[in-house]
């Protein structure tokens, strides 16, 4: 593992990667992109791939009438609270992204702090038929030209479900709510559909793929459909279901969808709310994780599942991803879980050095899991920015400050790995490219 290094400026090609108290450099032809931001308020990841194709990957936003969310169990609003978690998020995209559209929008799964949900007093949309929250928040705002989620009629067809329930239940108004906002979309041209476990061309490049044949994303999971690891084979990992019966129903978590994205070498892993620990209870095909596991195989970059909560991130995944960097997106005191934690940085499950970046970390849980906090994260607020140089042989982690609406660098900068690199190779340069470093200081990780 090479050093951290805390620096003014990064130079590579005598292109400046970041500086200091500066937005990000925009992104360029041939770099990947993957931000994690951080609105407090749930999920949202952005992607650009080398050719300028964008994916958002989840839009959370938690019911902010709901007690818990504005309470010290929960992570404030960030940057602040002068506009919805939505209208941040779109924000962000509008400031790294060079068109301000998105491509690809892809739902891990049904949760507010994913995708959104209905609360008393949101926003309307501009026809008034739908309430503003989360993914239909961004949509409002963004042309989102492909929607993607898990396909809501398994286990059970949510109107069906939704019909048991009173009208007036928060969750039978965010589902009524989010097929509105379907309707719209159709009424409008848009493309909805599910996601398709196994492909690894439904979401591709779209502006310049013959430039990139190296880069792809894999869809591993939705629903119970898992991919096997060959070709587009997949597997239903779950049982049949008996409609009458909630108790034969997988939970909304285990159903979520999984995305892998390779560039060369360069390999990305991210899977919703996932879980991989069966406790007392529950049915052993819970654990979705070890299966979306061996069909993967090793990664550079994990998210943590679920958030890093104690009934995800099992052993059987620790040992098999084997990251030198873990992406942990919080928004409560029960992420991480102190046992999740443990596995991740146990070197009897994988050796050798790595890395973990949260986008929020509470100080209720610090104050209870104690040194090992201090001892294994390398940053504990703001948004994650992944940078992959061109050819996938080398990255960047940035964090940056998350409570400034222009996102600018933050003075704890950047790990840098480098893969593939020769035995003999300069460690301070890169494939036999001078790396140009102006130091603050060097600390040894």
């Amino acid at each position: 593992m090479f050093p951290l290094f805390i620096l003014t400026t990064f130079v590579v090609r005598s292109q400046s990667v970041v500086t200091i108290g500066q937005p990000l450099p925009a992104w360029q032809q041939g770099y990947l992109d993957l931000h994690h931001i951080n609105t407090g308020r749930g999920n949202a990841a952005f992607y650009i791939l080398p050719d300028g194709t964008t994916i958002l990957f989840d839009a959370g936003e938690l019911d902010p009438t709901n007690p818990r969310t504005t309470s010290p169990r929960n992570t404030p609003i960030r940057p602040d609270s002068s506009k919805h978690p939505y209208e941040w998020i779109a924000a962000y995209i509008q400031q790294v992204a060079l068109q301000k559209e998105i491509d690809y929008a892809v739902i891990s799964h049904f949760h507010d702090d994913h995708f959104g949900g209905w609360y008393p007093g949101a926003p309307l949309s501009k026809d008034g038929k739908f309430v503003l929250s989360g993914i239909t928040g961004v949509a409002d705002l963004l042309p989102v030209h492909t929607l993607l989620t898990r396909d809501y009629h398994y286990p059970v067809d949510p109107m069906r479900q939704v019909r048991q329930i009173a009208p007036d239940n928060p969750y039978v108004k965010g589902w009524n709510n989010y097929l509105a906002f379907l309707s719209y979309r159709r009424s409008q041209g848009c493309i909805d559909g599910f996601l398709s476990a196994g492909s690894r061309s439904q979401l591709h490049l779209l502006h310049e793929p013959a430039h990139y044949p190296g880069c792809y994303v894999q869809n591993v999971k939705s629903n119970g459909w898992i991919w096997t690891g060959k070709d587009s084979a997949v597997q239903q990992h779950f049982p049949p279901v008996d409609t009458a019966d909630r108790k034969t129903w997988p939970d909304e978590n285990s159903l979520s969808n999984v995305l892998v994205i390779h560039y060369g070498a360069f390999t990305y892993y991210t899977g919703g709310d996932c879980p991989g620990n069966v406790f007392l209870g529950d049915a052993p095909w819970r654990d979705v994780e070890t299966p979306v596991a061996r069909a993967v195989g090793e990664v550079d970059i994990a998210t943590m599942d679920h958030h890093g909560n104690r009934d995800a991130v099992n052993e059987f995944q620790v040992k098999t991803f084997r990251p030198s960097v873990w992406i942990e997106q919080v928004w409560t005191a029960d992420h991480p879980g102190h046992e999740t934690l443990i596995r991740v940085t146990s070197p009897l499950l994988y050796k050798g050095k790595r890395d973990i970046f949260a986008t929020n970390f509470m100080e209720a849980n610090h104050l209870v899991i104690g040194a090992l906090v201090d001892e294994s994260y390398r940053s504990r607020q703001g948004h994650i920015v992944v940078r992959v140089l061109p050819g996938g042989k080398s990255y960047y982690v940035i964090i940056l400050d998350d409570s400034r609406a222009e996102a600018p660098v933050r003075p704890y900068l950047a790990l840098i790995h480098r893969k593939a690199l020769p035995r003999h190779a300069d460690p301070l340069s890169l494939a036999g490219t001078a790396i140009r470093l102006s130091l603050m200081a060097i600390l040894p990780l």
